[in-house]
């Protein structure tokens, strides 16, 4: 897909994107740039954003600004800035995330809500902060939120982070819900769920790129394409996981609830068997 053929995509309009620094949203912002647009790139790495800048050419084409998206007040403050100073908003990327592991449901409650009120918090204040200019100067926008596969078929491991992206996809199908319910619609939101890739949060575990994984250039090439088809869920594979085990894992999820199985019924001893066989079938 040429970005020239996405109309909110235009040269002279502004791209907004958290977690901007580093991951799938820099390689967003560097495909964006290429079509011309303003770049307003939030992060809370310092660092990151000053190696953004200098990749991406240090001029009035490119804002950056260190902040952090559970700050509500400090992305309502960049809205303004930019709704005051730079061309209409109209792709709007809340992507910045955290991937830290608080524990058990009932363990370190102080940082289980530092967890959320980034991963979801965030993505919510971005939405409240932007929405509003975007449909008030009426052009044809985009408002990608990142989502995780973790947020729908909920594996164990981290509760914490799979609960935020569970509100991520649910708060971001009612924003898709009430945008297009608008006279006029001109403004849509998508799910944006990437499969295994390769990001600055892997890469402080995993010092080279595993060949399972995507890379956030791949990532945004799907984004872009998907856009393209006016897909809401943007459900990425990955090198290891094609499309269909996706939809077989997702409506196997589904499943638990439609058969009153346990929660999580993937992982339970008593369905493993059932498990690979509904995967291992043609259905």
């Amino acid at each position: 897909m040429a970005l020239s053929d996405l109309t909110p995509l235009a040269s002279g309009t502004t791209a907004v994107i958290t977690g901007g620094a580093n991951g799938i949203g820099l390689a967003v912002a560097r495909q964006l740039a290429g079509a011309g647009m303003q770049l307003v790139l939030a992060d809370r790495n310092e660092d990151a954003l000053t190696a953004a800048r200098a990749e991406l050419g240090d001029g009035p084409d490119l804002i950056t600004h260190a902040l952090d998206v559970s700050d509500a007040g400090a992305l309502d403050a960049l809205a303004a800035r930019v709704a005051a100073d730079c061309g209409p908003v109209t792709f709007l990327m809340n992507n910045a995330g955290a991937g830290m592991n608080p524990g058990k449901p009932w363990e370190n409650g102080d940082k289980w809500r530092d967890l959320l009120a980034i991963n979801l918090g965030g993505v919510i204040n971005g939405v409240q902060a932007f929405v509003p200019h975007m449909l008030a100067h009426g052009q044809a926008g985009f408002v990608v939120n990142t989502g995780s596969k973790q947020g729908i078929t909920l594996p164990p491991g981290n509760s914490a982070y799979n609960v935020s992206k569970a509100g991520v996809k649910a708060f971001t199908e009612m924003l898709a819900h009430e945008l297009r319910s608008l006279e006029g619609g001109a403004l849509s939101a998508h799910l944006l769920v990437p499969g295994f890739t390769y990001t600055g949060m892997i890469s402080q575990f995993l010092p080279e790129k595993p060949p399972a994984a995507w890379t956030s250039e791949q990532v945004a090439d799907f984004l872009f394409d998907a856009l393209g088809r006016d897909e809401f869920y943007i459900l990425c594979p990955d090198n290891d996981v094609d499309r269909q085990t996706d939809e077989k894992r997702i409506a196997w999820t589904a499943g638990d609830m439609i058969e009153n199985r346990p929660p999580l019924s993937r992982w339970h001893k008593d369905y493993a068997a059932a498990f690979e066989a509904f995967m291992a079938s043609g259905s």
